[in-house]
């Protein structure tokens, strides 16, 4: 018996309408340790094939007759050849006829591997057999290659595009999950310790594991990463990594991968199950390693990002009065809310003010041009040159101008949005002058709400600036400033959303609180941008 025929289980699907030579060549095959599929025509192929196909069980090989009764063995062959299922099929030709050189041709640019004249010695045959196998292998081979490096390049531009950090982990579990045919975790491991977390989407109907389980991997994570450089792999028994990550309530072995950023603090590891990684496909954990080493890369401008970001919001919840905390002011009842934007947006630059003026109650309320550190700075500095120059001055007007030049000399690069109204409390008469923001809205104890026409350039321009608008609030009036954040909304005009703010505020309940936090509840949710509300009302004491 051939000494292969222990280790080799192909199927071989014969097809000859001549019993004698399709058991003959069956024969030869089955000594060789292959499974023989023997049918007589084409139609009996075609029916096999479709019954295989629909079990997920095509042949590994076809030896196809050219002179069959139903239809020449070319044109079955370029049947199979034009159904993508099958057209990965390798097919090798065979005749007992002699076959001119241009007829062998027509076989091959059919889509044959090779031609056969029968009868042949067997190790011809089982030759034949074998090298087309390994010719359809090295096109599986590379083309399961190419697919993986296709999927590795599409996932790498996700995780270079992720805005945030939550974004990026998303991208590379997901982007795992495709090139290892399994479920895949990754985790971000802030140099604070901040975990940032995702699971490929394969397993996204289980609960997430606990908060333990999921600190019990930062800390074997660290441990693993210290001392380490570049890309390494490691597999962690199951006692030792935590239950549920893979599947809810039972605990895998895990495969991980590790790199670190540039600066080598922050780990990035991508987590499978060790099953997921057949011995026979180690491309698998290179282009891990690869995605892995990406997704380092692009974490390291997210996680600078985080820290500026935090530097930026202590910047601003330092330097801007607590809501609770507003300076007594005499005549005046002022409500403030302040909502951040969500960890996952940009920096706002938002701030407000409400101070006591020789004449009267400033309040202001602006927003620095741009998302940065250098905005929520300049923000800190307009509002602290506010309070200064309120001191001697009091005028909206001339605060504007004065701030306009603070920016010229020193922040020539910055702009800015602000609206300031001056109340006076005895009398009920405003001053309004406003630099490009959304100026303030007048409600009405009637039921009615109207915009002051209220415009000037942005501070920082050093354009012209027009008079002061000069008003006068009834007792039962409530006045109402805010930032752009509040109702802006990508796509939508701005004039739109302005119109929809002033008849949701028409239509609030009376009170300065009671409209801040029903135009909050009617605006304020998933919003990518800071948003304040100051609203005031003369005193009724």
């Amino acid at each position: 018996m051939d000494g292969n025929a222990n280790r080799t289980r192909t199927t071989v699907l014969i097809v000859d309408d001549v019993p004698a030579s399709r058991y003959a060549i069956g024969a030869v095959l089955r000594r060789a340790g292959h499974r023989v599929v023997p049918v007589a025509t084409a139609g009996e192929a075609l029916v096999e094939l479709d019954v295989r196909l629909r079990a997920g069980a095509l042949p590994d090989v076809a030896l196809i007759d050219v002179g069959l009764p139903d239809m020449s063995g070319f044109e079955l062959c370029r049947r199979l050849k034009a159904q993508p299922p099958m057209s990965a099929l390798p097919i090798v030709h065979f005749s007992a006829a002699a076959m001119a050189p241009g007829d062998r041709c027509e076989g091959l640019d059919a889509g044959g591997e090779a031609y056969l004249t029968v009868p042949a010695e067997p190790e011809e045959i089982r030759a034949v057999v074998r090298a087309a196998l390994r010719a359809a292998q090295m096109r599986s081979g590379a083309e399961t290659l190419v697919r993986r490096l296709t999927l590795l390049s599409e996932t790498i531009v996700a995780v270079q595009t992720a805005r945030n950090l939550t974004e990026l982990a998303d991208a590379s579990a997901e982007g795992a999950a495709r090139l290892t045919g399994g479920p895949a975790v990754v985790f971000v491991l802030g140099p604070d310790g901040e975990l940032y977390y995702s699971t490929s989407k394969g397993r996204s109907t289980f609960a997430l594991p606990d908060i333990r389980a999921q600190e019990a991997a930062a800390r074997l994570i660290t441990q693993i990463s210290k001392g380490r450089s570049g890309v390494f792999r490691t597999v962690v028994p199951a006692p030792l990594w935590p239950m549920g990550f893979f599947r809810p309530g039972v605990q895998d072995d895990a495969r991980l991968v590790l790199t670190l950023t540039q600066d080598g603090r922050a780990p990035v590891c991508f987590a499978t199950p060790l099953r997921t990684l057949p011995l026979g496909e180690p491309d698998d954990g290179e282009l891990v390693g690869r995605l892995a080493q990406a997704t380092a890369l692009a974490a390291e401008p997210l996680l600078m990002y985080q820290v500026e970001r935090h530097v930026a919001l202590t910047l601003q919840h330092s330097f801007l009065p607590q809501p609770h905390r507003l300076p007594d002011l005499p005549g005046v009842d002022v409500v403030v809310r302040y909502v951040p934007a969500s960890r996952q947006t940009e920096i706002g630059g938002d701030f407000y003010a409400a101070l006591r003026t020789d004449d009267g109650v400033l309040t202001a309320v602006g927003d620095v041009v741009g998302h940065s550190l250098d905005a929520a700075t300049v923000m800190v500095e307009i509002r602290h040159a506010l309070r200064a120059y309120c001191v001697e001055e009091s005028d909206p007007a001339v605060l504007a101008e004065r701030l306009d030049r603070m920016l010229q000399r020193y922040h020539p690069e910055a702009t800015a949005t602000v609206c300031l109204v001056l109340v006076g409390p005895d009398t009920g008469r405003i001053r309004i002058a406003n630099a490009g923001h959304i100026p303030p809205l007048i409600v009405r104890d009637s039921g009615s709400a109207e915009y002051a026409k209220a415009a000037g350039p942005l501070l920082g321009l050093g354009l012209a600036r027009q008079e002061p608008v000069e008003l006068f609030l009834d007792p039962t009036d409530r006045l109402l400033m805010v930032t752009d954040g509040l109702i802006e909304t990508r796509g939508t005009d701005l004039a739109v959303s302005m119109e929809h703010l002033r008849t949701a505020a028409a239509d609030a309940p009376p009170g300065v609180a009671a409209l801040c936090d029903t135009l909050l509840d009617c605006f304020g949710h998933e919003r990518e941008d800071d948003i304040a509300l100051l609203a005031l009302r003369l005193s009724s004491g």
